[in-house]
């Protein structure tokens, strides 16, 4: 419930499929605003755990594998450490950073498959499925192409046409055939386990419905529509080569179906970092099986469902986890007015963009948060990112740091001065920005990530505009103490904000800190005007 005292909280981010480097669309949907949360949280002291890592198996990695004659292994390898050291260089402070490919992870998810089997869980369906004579083998969605029935556009896939936008199955394509060979496709019988999602149609009904009405509406209203349309039963496993084998007699050439072994990636990877570091974390049965701990995922869109409905009824049908206490999901953000897409090579990658912009980390952090796809998908441009880094990084929060530190090295040789008495102005100022810490707090406790950005931006305006209201360069001839005064408020709240951009703006925070000469910066101090004592020698500016 949003209302209960949890004692910790445990953060996952939707694991990546490690079948090409990240672009700026994952970073805005999923681990910018769920870093931006865990670096809050660990301001305040609370006990976090942030859990992420690649997920490498599924059809994806296989087609890549094809395409370029090499083994799916190297495929999940090279993209597995490219994405990981993109995140690290980037900021993303995950916990862990482990992989579905690990032995813990097959064990475990063996493991989790088998009680569920044991304890009657699931149902065994016989069907009939698309089948390449020649390769023999049956093919996923994503693997069958065909004219779509809607707009009759070539090329739709047998889950989604991409010109129409229409949701399909296969077998509503017209003329279907293998997307990697272009063979036609016959029908073969085949049999699979089902989780029966329509047993837990009434408890997810309440659980959501009435016990969470304060999830995203963009969440709560997908959750709404699954459930008004009836769940049916979802197979668990799949006719592949590549994956977690089926850990029963019988299930030859059968694998665990993606979507149900990686959100156990989750499970898996907090296993193995306890054990690796249980005196630090604890065992990892704290973070996944104890009612005092609050569990978040944050994903994008097109997970919602299966992070809100399917995999919560596996934890429910296990019967020792607890369920998320919240989904706060992103919708889509676009390019340039174009959807981002993976097969065009339309995007920003991560990777690319930390060698060509080097030392710009914050900036794309800062841009993205303030474009947020919170609520509708947005757009990205590189106009609004060149606007945004020279009129708000540059001009507001940038000038103001710099003329605090300039005017103090000048006027007081970079110590910082007394505080005298304060005029009605100063005390106005000090008033106006004692407010942001509540407001950034109650913004970021509700996953508005946008807002809380802008908030924690106005102490860098109202500092601004205290310089420029009070002048400092000109009083000081004939006043050098009301100076001191002007730049002792003028640095606390520049300690101010080197507190409040730690979670968005990480580097830039910490380089400020270092001129300031800051050794601690705690979020209980956020609002104070004395974070900085007098004569405190500052750094380099």
């Amino acid at each position: 419930m949003a209302n209960k005292n949890f004692k910790r909280t445990l953060v996952t981010s939707a694991l990546p499929y490690a079948n090409g480097p990240v672009h700026i669309g994952h970073l805005a949907g999923v681990y910018v605003p769920a870093d931006i949360y865990v670096r809050y949280l660990r301001l305040k002291k609370q006990d976090v755990l942030f859990i992420g890592g690649s997920d490498e198996h599924g059809v994806p990695v296989t087609i890549r594998a094809r395409k370029e004659g090499i083994t799916v292994q190297d495929v999940v390898d090279r993209y597995h450490y490219l994405i990981k050291d993109s995140f690290e260089k980037f900021g993303i402070s995950f916990d862990i950073y482990s992989r579905t490919t690990s032995d813990i992870h097959h064990k475990f998810a063996s493991d989790f498959f088998r009680k569920l089997y044991e304890d009657g869980k699931f149902i065994e369906q016989t069907t009939e499925q698309f089948y390449d004579e020649e390769t023999k083998e049956f093919l996923t969605d994503r693997n069958i192409r065909g004219e779509c029935p809607r707009c009759h556009a070539l090329g739709a896939y047998g889950d989604q046409c991409e010109k129409c936008g229409a949701t399909l199955s296969p077998d509503e394509l017209i003329n279907p055939y293998n997307a990697v060979n272009g063979n036609p496709l016959t029908k073969k019988a085949t049999s699979h386990w089902y989780l029966p999602l329509d047993k837990d149609q009434q408890w997810l009904e309440k659980w959501i419905l009435e016990d969470h009405p304060e999830w995203r509406p963009n969440v709560y209203g997908q959750c709404k529509s699954w459930l008004d349309g009836g769940l049916k039963p979802r197979a668990v496993t799949r006719d592949l080569d590549w994956g977690i084998p089926v850990p029963v007699e019988g299930a030859e050439g059968k694998v665990l179906y993606v979507w149900f072994d990686a959100p156990i990636g989750y499970i898996s990877n907090t296993k193995e970092l306890c054990d690796a570091n249980p005196e630090q974390y604890g065992t990892w049965q704290k973070w996944w099986q104890d009612e005092d701990t609050r569990m978040i995922h944050f994903i994008g869109k097109d997970n919602i469902v299966f992070h809100c409905i399917v995999f919560p009824a596996m934890l429910h049908a296990h019967g020792d986890y607890i369920l998320p206490d919240n989904v706060p999901s992103n919708e889509f953000l676009n390019l340039e007015g174009d959807k981002i897409s993976t097969s065009r090579n339309w995007a920003i990658w991560l990777n690319e963009y930390l060698v060509d912009m080097p030392g710009k980390q914050d900036v794309l952090r800062y841009v993205l948060t303030a474009n947020a796809p919170e609520t509708k998908d947005n757009d990205f441009t590189w106009k609004d990112y060149q606007a945004r880094n020279n009129n708000e990084l540059v001009a507001i929060f940038g000038n103001f740091i710099n003329r605090a530190m300039k005017l103090t090295e000048k006027y007081f040789e970079g110590k910082v001065p007394t505080c005298g008495e304060l005029t009605d102005y100063d005390k106005a100022t000090l008033e106006e920005f004692k407010t942001v810490k509540a407001d950034v707090e109650s913004l970021l406790d509700n996953f508005k990530f946008r807002d809380a950005q802008k908030q924690a931006m106005e102490l860098a305006r109202i500092g601004n505009k205290y310089l420029a209201e009070t002048e400092p360069w000109k009083v000081f001839k004939t006043d050098p103490e009301r100076v001191g005064t002007i730049l002792n408020l003028a640095l606390q709240i520049s300690a101010n904000l080197a507190i409040a951009f730690e979670p968005f703006l990480p580097f830039s925070a910490a380089k400020l800190r270092t001129m300031l000469g800051m050794e601690t910066f705690e979020w209980e101090n956020l609002g104070r005007t004395d974070l900085l004592t007098a004569g405190h020698q500052l750094g380099e500016s």
